[in-house]
């Protein structure tokens, strides 16, 4: 496989809890010292910022992708790898999936859980193979995790459907359990129609 590229997805925003800014740190670093790549949404306020920039710091390429119209309220960062300005979020969102060998998403708002959401949709339905992680850092996730049980319970969600998302409040072993996913992950021929 070439060079694992991860696709990080969180806030625009850094949350009230300082353990938020310091896993996004964490995710950064661990991106670079695995010698991978980031994927992320192209900002530098929040969240994104920081793992960004962590991932710099340790000598990860970064990959942004940022709408035209976010460029100023996200404020696209200049100082990555490489930026790219798209005119839609479908185009980010695309280019981002297409651009990655694995998706893991951080505290966030309702645009990180859509995000989430979307890729793991792809992937129960096929149009991808790529492993889906969740950060539970100082358990932002256990209501939602609470709830995800519940969809199951009342037969919504199969059981075989909950275990595509992979959940640990640690970033070390969660980013190495989706690289040895990735790993053996094949890549249907109909990816494309994302």
């Amino acid at each position: 496989m070439a060079q694992f590229s991860v696709c990080v997805y969180c806030g625009s925003r850094s949350g009230l809890d300082p353990a938020y800014r310091a896993a996004a740190r964490d995710v950064g670093t661990q991106i670079g010292r695995m010698g991978a790549q980031l994927v992320y949404g192209g900002g530098h306020a929040g969240l994104m910022g920081v793992v960004a920039d962590a991932a710099l710091a340790a000598g990860a390429p970064v990959v942004g992708v940022i709408p035209q119209a976010l460029m100023a309220r996200e404020l696209g960062h200049a100082g990555i790898t490489q930026l790219h300005v798209v005119e839609t979020m479908h185009e980010r969102k695309r280019m981002m999936a297409e651009r990655s060998d694995a998706f893991v998403a951080l505290p966030g708002g309702i645009g990180t859980l859509e995000e989430l959401f979307e890729v793991w949709t792809w992937r129960q339905l096929g149009y991808h193979d790529k492993p889906l992680g969740l950060l539970n850092t100082a358990g932002y996730f256990d209501r939602l995790l609470a709830f995800l049980g519940e969809t199951e319970a009342q037969g919504f969600v199969q059981p075989s459907q909950s275990r595509l998302l992979q959940v640990d409040a640690e970033p070390t072993p969660l980013l190495q359990r989706l690289a040895a996913l990735a790993a053996q992950a094949t890549e249907p021929d109909d990816y494309r129609s994302i």
